[in-house]
């Protein structure tokens, strides 16, 4: 299928996919007339691109991952990971704090051990 297909199909714009190819990250064939053509495994690259990209992965970082040679990519995951982990843990915490709020019976929040505790976390 041609680019506006493909960009329809997937919910972007055909820019964003001329993007993608200068960036090396999903490459589409050409035409003998050097129109894109993009097929189901490009199609799947790009939804793994727009996933990667929804946690925060910059087009650097997703072209390391998905290009098996690439130098770095161990790091560049293990990174990643890290900074997952990093980021549940403080949403965790945030829940943990504003479920207390929400039954906290204290009048101000400095005056809560507990909300207090939160905000030297």
């Amino acid at each position: 299928m041609k680019i506006g297909e493909a960009a329809r199909r997937l919910g972007i714009a055909a820019h964003v996919l001329r993007h993608w190819e200068d960036e090396r990250v999903v490459v589409p064939d050409r035409t003998v007339t050097g129109h894109r053509l993009y097929g189901s495994e490009h199609l799947a690259r790009c939804r793994i691109v727009l996933s990667c990209q929804e946690v925060g992965m910059s087009l650097a970082e997703i072209r390391a991952i998905v290009h098996r040679g690439e130098a770095g990519r161990a790091q560049i995951i293990a990174a990643r990971i890290a900074a997952i982990r990093a980021q549940r843990s403080s949403l965790d915490s945030a829940e943990r704090f504003l479920l207390h709020v929400r039954q906290c019976r204290h009048d101000l929040m400095a005056r809560c051990p507990e909300c207090s505790q939160y905000s030297q976390a």
